[in-house]
């Protein structure tokens, strides 16, 4: 049988050019200075300092001076010298926290902007595309686990600059980045770095993310990127904490704030049979989408298929997504889609005031568009999105 190592080298989609092999004790030390994050050096009495939401304790507590809080998702990890946290991205050395996938991208696509999903974002263009190891989540039908659920040491990850990730995608003629395929949050520093590299060169930015990170990280996104997905798995705290290992909390915390951040964005629902499917939770999904986000918000209703660790569950009805579509369009919402069926009539773009077709999508490529300036070509109205 072959070692982990071995196996998930197999499955990396397009790794670059290995440098080194890092041993485990040699990767936080080859590794940069993270942000984010808190040192148990500095920890005051108060132990809401570095665990936000608790009550202070009423006996003396004497804290780990080596130990970090990191503060870049809302895991909140408290880890201790020469640990990792729950990501595997980030690790403590001799009390300061490190990236250990700041440049080292392993998988590195160009994509079409669909495929994100982004629907309202300069359609037909491309995505020149990378993603690390790490995610802070643990979803059991994670598609892209092979990665997500991975440590920097399983890949032979060569050292990518930022600079040289805009010239690869220039090269390409790519006029977007996108940070994808595992957990962009992870490895928000490079990201950061990326899209500051790319905005001079007339490069878009943008994030497909699951939602689960801290203000403040977030806030240096938003005045980097241009764009952001972000897929509301569902919307319960308990599917949250039994399907992904999170919650549902702070991932409606993050879409809300982006929105009000004023970037364009879309979410995505993979309706998951029999876990996230019931009509009760659809409706107080669409609802919440409504009243807090507006209209306008692009909203797909996509298909599961098996994988990972929900290999026992049937892929979702069509009927299911077509349901969910209608009844968020039937409340409002103005723009939804039926994600993961190529050919279906919920892949289309319509316009909402006469109804007239203005984008045509087979699989993740546009075959037509009747757009004007982001209008409709048949009545004039205005289509929200990003066109230009």
């Amino acid at each position: 049988m072959p070692s982990r190592r071995a196996f998930l080298r197999t499955v990396a989609c397009a790794a670059p050019a290995p440098i080194w092999r890092p041993e485990p004790q040699e990767e936080g030390l080859r590794a940069p200075r993270a942000r984010y994050w808190v040192s148990g050096a500095a920890a005051t009495a108060d132990c809401r300092s570095c665990h936000p939401g608790t009550a202070p304790l009423d006996r003396t507590h004497a804290h780990d001076p080596a130990a970090v809080g990191c503060r870049l998702c809302a895991q909140h990890c408290t880890i201790r010298n020469g640990e990792s946290g729950r990501c595997r991205a980030r690790r403590n050395v001799d009390g300061e926290l490190r990236s250990l996938v700041y440049g080292r991208p392993v998988s590195i696509h160009v994509d079409p902007i669909e495929k994100k999903p982004f629907f309202h974002f300069l359609p037909g263009r491309t995505a020149y595309s990378l993603g690390t190891v790490g995610c802070p989540l643990s979803c059991k039908f994670c598609q892209n686990w092979q990665i997500s659920q991975a440590r920097p040491g399983d890949f032979d990850a060569g050292y990518v600059t930022p600079l040289a990730v805009v010239e690869a995608a220039a090269r390409r003629g790519s006029p977007i980045v996108a940070f994808t395929y595992n957990e962009p949050t992870v490895f928000a520093e490079y990201a950061l770095d990326i899209a500051a590299a790319a905005r001079p060169r007339g490069l878009r930015s943008v994030l497909v993310s699951c939602g689960f990170m801290d203000e403040r990280p977030l806030a240096d996104l938003c005045r980097a990127l241009d764009a952001v997905k972000i897929d509301l798995k569902g919307f319960s705290e308990d599917f949250y904490r039994t399907v992904s290992g999170a919650a549902l909390a702070p991932v409606l915390r993050s879409i809300v704030q982006v929105r009000k951040a004023g970037l364009h964005l879309e979410l995505v629902n993979l309706v998951v049979p029999t876990l996230n499917d019931a009509d009760a939770s659809l409706k107080r999904l669409v609802n919440w989408v409504l009243t807090d986000l507006g209209a306008d918000v692009p909203l797909h209703f996509t298909r599961f298929h098996p994988d990972y660790q929900l290999l026992n569950l049937p892929p979702t009805p069509v009927a299911t997504l077509e349901r969910a579509r209608d009844m968020a369009m039937a409340r409002g919402l103005r723009y939804v889609y039926v994600g993961n069926v190529p050919g279906h009539p919920g892949n289309h773009t319509y316009c909402p005031r006469c109804r007239a077709r203005v984008i045509t999508r087979q699989d993740f490529f546009v075959l037509d568009s009747s757009l004007k300036s982001g209008r409709c070509g048949a009545c004039g109205a205005a289509i929200a999105g990003v066109w230009s």
